[in-house]
């Protein structure tokens, strides 16, 4: 029998996934919600509030339903780490339950749709320990370890396929994840963040990095993604790179062109171009073939996917 890692690799490798956008920013800018240091998990126990993340994916998964590709499923938990969850008042119990709970509820939708589309994934999401945007708090690999693996415990725990972690911007934290995902018997994907020049905030480009983590952890990853930068931050670094075709599978982009430091000091939201970014979309496809698994991060919605599908699936929406 082949291994649960071998067995998503084939998936992602053979299979046109779609996922969702930007959770957080259509909580806070579109649904009004407050989200204290930018976490969404404790609406997962509130009962009204929980149907409104609910309703939040269902557009998602009509357009994959529509398009008849497989969808992964990310839990509301970027967030829901001992770093965050201890300032939110979290005990670490408490924590691994609201991880369980995330992991539950999207099981339900995965029953709801499981025979409209193609196979549905479900994803334990999980953020930076510290400061996405920084490096001010860097962890070592062992720091990173210990601060993450009661997520990834929990997640498995509860019968997630993955845990994808995102928003990193350095190597030590993503081998740090990757060896508590390995521990645990988990599959991990790896999503890098990168400025407008295309590289990591040290200066790092992706290609090194992934080699680096690839090297530390005997390529555990299942994947490597990007998320929260436009792809004109960073097609020009990527495309036609050996490394990044091999092992980049996903790219969750920003709707907005602005650096992240812009984008921090904004007050409103800025939804960029959809069609725009829908052709920078089509670029990616060309320049990284390798990629199968389509999404958005901040400031994109279900509005910014259709246009991505459209422009990617050559269908008429």
């Amino acid at each position: 029998m082949s291994s649960p890692i071998a067995d998503i690799r084939t998936l992602i490798n053979s299979t046109t996934f779609l996922t969702d956008g930007g959770l957080e920013t259509t909580l806070i800018f579109d649904k009004k919600l407050e989200l204290p240091h930018f976490a969404a998990f404790p609406l997962l126990e509130d009962p009204n509030r929980l149907q409104v993340v609910m309703d939040y994916y269902i557009p998602y998964l009509e357009l994959a339903k529509k398009y008849k590709t497989g969808f992964i499923l990310e839990s509301a938990t970027y967030k829901a780490n001992p770093e965050t969850g201890y300032q939110l008042g979290y005990t670490q119990e408490e924590l691994n339950d609201v991880n369980q709970l995330a992991i539950a509820q999207l099981k339900v939708l995965k029953q709801r749709y499981k025979n409209d589309m193609g196979p549905i994934l479900i994803s334990g999401c999980m953020g930076p320990g510290k400061d996405g945007y920084s490096l001010e708090s860097r962890m070592t690999i062992g720091e990173a370890q210990a601060l993450h693996s009661h997520q990834v415990e929990a997640f498995k725990a509860a019968g997630a396929d993955l845990v994808s972690a995102f928003t990193l911007n350095y190597a030590e934290e993503a081998i740090g994840i990757t060896k508590a995902a390995k521990a645990a018997g988990i599959n991990v994907a790896i999503s890098f963040t990168l400025e407008t020049d295309g590289r990591l905030i040290d200066g790092t480009s992706l290609r090194d990095v992934i080699t680096e983590v690839d090297e530390a952890t005997d390529a555990y990853p299942a994947y490597y993604m990007i998320n929260c930068a436009h792809p004109t931050h960073f097609y020009a670094q990527v495309a036609d790179d050996e490394v990044c075709n091999k092992r980049v599978k996903a790219v969750r982009a920003n709707a907005s062109c602005k650096s992240h430091a812009e984008l921090d000091e904004s007050t409103e939201l800025d939804p960029g171009d959809r069609q725009e970014l829908a052709a920078r979309y089509g670029e990616l496809r060309h320049g990284l073939p390798g990629i199968n698994v389509w999404g958005g991060c901040c400031g994109t919605d279900s509005t910014h996917l259709a246009a991505i599908c459209e422009e990617l699936m050559h269908v008429a929406a």
